[in-house]
């Protein structure tokens, strides 16, 4: 059972922290505090979110820590990764569900933080997939301090796009990048029965990622309930060819007959500006209309 948090209200604290890698320039952490401090919240750095251990903000206890101490803190009122990267896998188990339950803050990320949406998702609290800085700040600030509605129209020209089928579908949206997902599949417990499922991905080891990933949450069970499936990007991938397919093959090959509505071109994921999404609330994918509204994740 979702529970929404409360709306942000200028004043409140927020925590930002690195529970994947640490952010490789201190200008775009800097970038980030001052967006959060011009919506007239209190930003501030957990105390490892500088930290480094190889490519990860420093070791899982330490993270860990940090997260547990934002969610017992009641004066904080969400939480935002600094970066995504690498790392955050790792902390899932770790993660207090229960003191999450007890008082429901968002998190706010995207990229590796996929892999603590899973843990924010069983425990009924929505988070935002994006970045609360850059291009589409403005709407991260109204969709946790006005509790507004997102509407985000497919971009014809996107890769995924091609992908749209007609229809409509509605249900909780569910997901983020797709090689998390399959990831945390008999790590946390995966349910997306009646969901809209949001995939994206970066091209990292190419086509074989994409198919192993689609295919392990096909063979899991996973995908077996979805009511619909979301394309955000895949530009990455644009003009790879592995032996003569593209991802749109390997995409239409392991998604087309589920049978279910698809809706492609949503501008969010790896991109430069990607379009901020609220995961686990209620939402409508309108194949037809090109369009996906997803309800407020706050109340």
């Amino acid at each position: 059972m979702t529970s929404l948090p409360p709306r942000l209200v200028p004043g409140d604290r927020v925590v930002v922290l690195s529970p994947s890698s640490w952010p490789e320039e201190r200008r775009h952490l800097d970038d980030l505090l001052t967006v959060l401090e011009s919506w007239g919240l209190r930003p501030e750095l957990s105390a490892h979110a500088e930290d480094r251990r190889g490519y990860m903000a420093g070791t899982v206890a330490d993270r860990l820590a940090d997260l547990h101490d934002a969610l017992r803190d009641p004066g904080v009122r969400a939480l935002v990764a600094s970066r995504g990267g690498c790392g955050a896998l790792r902390l899932v188990n770790g993660v207090d569900r229960e003191l999450l339950a007890g008082d429901p803050k968002p998190l706010v990320g995207y990229s590796d933080i996929t892999a603590l949406h899973q843990v924010w998702r069983r425990a009924g609290v929505p988070v935002v997939h994006g970045a609360a800085h850059g291009e589409h700040a403005d709407l991260v600030r109204d969709q946790l301090l006005g509790a507004a509605t997102t509407t985000v129209h497919s971009d014809p020209t996107a890769l995924s796009a091609d992908l749209t089928t007609t229809g409509t579908a509605s249900g909780d949206l569910v997901g983020g990048n797709l090689e998390l997902l399959a990831r945390t599949v008999g790590v946390t417990d995966v349910s997306w029965d009646g969901c809209l499922l949001l995939v994206e991905a970066n091209r990292a080891a190419g086509l074989g990622m994409v198919d192993r990933a689609l295919t392990q949450l096909r063979l899991s069970g996973a995908l077996d309930g979805v009511a619909g499936v979301v394309l955000g990007s895949f530009e990455e991938f644009t003009g790879f060819t592995d032996r003569g397919w593209t991802v749109l093959d390997t995409l239409h090959d392991l998604l087309d007959d589920l049978g279910v509505p698809l809706l492609g071109g949503i501008p969010t994921g790896h991109l430069d500006d990607p379009v901020p999404v609220p995961l686990g609330v209620p939402a409508v994918l309108d194949a037809d209309a090109g369009r996906l509204v997803v309800q407020p994740l706050v109340r």
